[in-house]
């Protein structure tokens, strides 16, 4: 398959897709999660994934299926700490294309939390791909931990510069002692 304005050939060899079509894959899955992010529409997200997909978060557990995966990532992205998380990118990564696989790091910055300072962690992101643009499986791997105490010194930040939302010190109360 060639898509619109894009002279590679972008159909699997074998069991296997091209790098093209891994790289074109990962484009728009940065995108699309750039897209739900601006917009609170984390349902964009899943529809990235196979209605089969398996999503693997060692902190949250395994989600089995696209509606699974949407209910939790809606709710996830849309309270504290992730509602104050400013974007994700993608800080380098990596295509296998014997696997159809792309193993990526992605940095989670927080916004400012009024006294100028940053506050981020990052964890790595293992996409299989699974054509026609979409992933059957994605596995964050990440120390809980570093998000943890990220997020509470963000927390002490906020609060130090009289700016922790109320959503965040219930937060900071339940797991931050």
């Amino acid at each position: 398959m060639t898509l619109p304005g894009n002279d590679a050939t972008l159909a699997p060899t074998g069991d296997r897709w091209s790098r093209a079509e891994l790289e074109q894959a990962f484009a728009g899955y940065q995108r699309t999660v750039e897209t739900a992010k601006e917009t609170g529409n984390w349902d964009l997200f899943a529809e990235m994934f196979t209605e089969d997909a398996n999503y693997v978060e060692h902190a949250y557990g395994t989600f089995a299926g696209r509606e699974e995966i949407r209910p939790w990532i809606n709710r996830t992205m849309t309270s504290f700490p992730g509602s104050h998380m400013t974007a994700f990118p993608a800080l380098w990564y990596t295509i296998d294309e014997d696997r159809g696989w792309v193993i990526c790091e992605i940095d989670n910055p927080m916004c400012d939390p009024g006294d100028g300072s940053s506050h981020a962690a990052s964890n790595l992101t293992i996409l299989h791909y699974a054509g026609d643009g979409l992933w059957s499986c994605e596995e964050d791997v990440y120390n809980p931990m570093k998000f943890l105490t990220m997020a509470k010194n963000w927390c002490r930040a906020a609060e130090a510069a009289g700016t922790l939302p109320d959503e965040a010190r219930r937060w900071l109360a339940k797991f931050g002692g």
